[in-house]
């Protein structure tokens, strides 16, 4: 069942009952405040507003949720393309205004060339781990033109960790989540947030120029990736 999508229904309706729960494989689970996601161009971050006035050109908005990010840049006249995998998400992103909207698993999304890809609130997670990430940096070379880029925030989350805590046999930013709702629980998936080190080296690995952008006091840091052409 799609849990995530459920409360996103019921909270555009007004009629949410109950606490989002995001369990996780760190430690507590969390409150999840629902309106984090239907956030106007004035109520989101400085991390994401400095985002949103880089992009330029025909844009996807990888994991768009119910489409904030791509509302701000539709109204901006930029020609976006939001790319959601939750059908509910895709559903209340067309109720909203959002006019190009794609229900389908990025990785399933082909024969378009984009001058931007922009993933927010961490989008880049849904890598899941290490591997995972240079298997999407690698996909992202067919849906980006000669002297496109890559716009996405990340966190180094190693302060959740004691320093006898981490484990060596994986990396410590793969995490797994689970969400809960009205006593309805997901299934678990993994999640991942990279240093912006890690990332680098990756990044340059498989052909691309990575920047850091901004970073703020959070541990959370903006990218701007660009494929070296040659």
């Amino acid at each position: 069942m799609d849990v995530f999508g459920k409360v996103l229904k019921d909270h555009y309706l007004g009629r949410q009952k109950g606490k989002l729960w995001l369990h996780n494989s760190y430690g507590s689970p969390e409150d999840m405040p629902v309106d984090i996601f239907y956030r106007n161009k004035f109520e989101i971050s400085e991390l994401e507003s400095i985002a949103i006035d880089l992009c330029k050109g025909k844009t996807l908005d990888i994991g768009a949720g119910v489409g904030s990010h791509a509302l701000i840049l539709q109204n901006k006249g930029i020609d976006v393309t939001a790319i959601e995998i939750s059908e509910v998400a895709c559903d209340i992103m067309q109720k909203r205004g959002v006019k190009k909207v794609v229900n389908k698993d990025i990785f399933q999304f082909e024969g378009e060339q984009f001058d931007t890809i922009l993933m927010m609130m961490n989008g880049i997670g849904l890598c899941g781990d290490m591997e995972g990430l240079e298997r999407f940096l690698e996909y992202l070379k067919k849906l980006i033109v000669p002297g496109g880029q890559i716009i996405f925030d990340s966190s180094d989350i190693a302060y959740l960790y004691k320093s006898d805590d981490f484990i060596s046999s994986n990396y410590y930013g793969e995490i797994s989540y689970q969400y809960e709702y009205q006593s309805i629980k997901g299934n678990w998936f993994k999640w991942l947030y990279v240093d912006f080190n890690s990332l680098e080296q990756i990044a340059n690995k498989l052909g691309w120029d990575c920047e850091l952008i901004f970073e703020d006091d959070m541990d959370q840091f903006l990218v701007r990736m660009v494929l070296v052409e040659g």
